[in-house]
């Protein structure tokens, strides 16, 4: 009984099908089925049901499933434990959201494969809720996305948070004008917001925190881009709560104001998400480095090397 033969039936379970394993191990959907057949071989008994149109497992397929699980943890602990971070081969995907793939992401990127030049890492960017569900059915190994989507399934860990401010085109809020000037949140709503939806983990903070605050605003633009969001913003289709840091040049620029609003907006916290079952040391160590090198105050930040070439 060989490791490829039992991550052969493993990922073939987890994935429901063969052609699935295949892509995750990086083989032939023919290579996958040799493996499995050879088990069937060396335990002369089947493991999966053919009679089914789907890779089910018969009941010592189940049995299998639960020991391959085991014993694959197992490798894996003893190859991060005892072995150099350089010789440790994996693959991990990552789900981030759109803020932080604009922001960080590069110098987290740039962190991992210094530290584990063998690991391949695959990002993904997308909303907080979408990444959440690809997080649940194993399409990910990790996310961070902002705090709004507790869950006992899956355990967090605080990464860092964004403070976030009301901005418009210089003029479009009137009261803005004036230097000093403190307008409330109800009278603000009463113009044209361009907000994030609830498939954003800030659009739902925000959406819950101005219902908490009585506000309802009638007229409303939901915008699911960020990139949208910001240049919505700054040709004067409306108001919105946009990254205060990150967009200070367009602010200092003349293309954005930010409007002092009362009660101010609360932050946001990000944390970094796995399903309990796959915690693993390396899982463990990204989200360290992750915590490292959290920044949401710049745009499109450089790689540790480059940044260390310019100073």
């Amino acid at each position: 009984m060989t490791f490829k033969q039992l991550e052969a039936l493993y990922w073939i379970a987890r994935l429901g099908g063969f052609a699935q394993a295949a892509n995750q191990l990086h083989t032939s959907q023919s290579a996958i089925s040799k493996r499995v057949h050879e088990l069937e071989q060396l335990f002369e008994t089947e493991l999966f049901d053919r009679s089914q149109r789907t890779a089910r497992l018969t009941e010592k397929g189940e049995e299998m499933f639960v020991l391959a699980r085991k014993l694959l943890e197992q490798r894996d602990a003893a190859i991060e434990q005892f072995g150099k971070p350089g010789v440790v081969e994996r693959r991990i995907r990552l789900g981030v959201t759109e803020l932080t793939a604009m922001t960080w992401l590069p110098r987290l990127v740039g962190l991992i494969q210094q530290h584990y030049p063998k690991v391949i890492l695959e990002p993904d960017v997308d909303d907080s809720l979408q990444l959440r569900d690809k997080l649940l059915a194993d399409e990910l190994d990790l996310v961070i996305v902002p705090e709004t989507f507790a869950d006992s399934r899956l355990p967090n860990k605080v990464i860092g948070q964004v403070r976030s401010a009301w901005m418009c085109k210089p003029g479009v809020v009137p009261a803005n004008s004036s230097a000093g000037a403190t307008i409330r949140l109800h009278e603000l709503a009463r113009h044209r917001m361009l907000v994030q939806g609830n498939n954003s983990g800030t659009g739902r903070a925000y959406d819950a925190w101005m219902k908490e605050q009585g506000v309802q605003p009638a007229n409303v633009i939901v915008v699911s881009n960020l990139v949208a969001l910001t240049g919505l913003t700054v040709s004067g289709l409306g108001v919105s709560y946009l990254p205060r840091e990150c967009l200070q040049p367009l602010v200092a620029a003349g293309m954005l104001a930010v409007i002092d609003v009362t009660p101010a907006l609360p932050v946001v916290r990000y944390v970094a998400m796995h399903k309990g079952e796959h915690r693993s040391a390396l899982t463990s160590s990204i989200v360290m480095l992750a915590q490292e090198c959290c920044d949401f105050a710049r745009m499109f930040q450089a790689q540790p090397e480059e940044e260390a070439g310019m100073t």
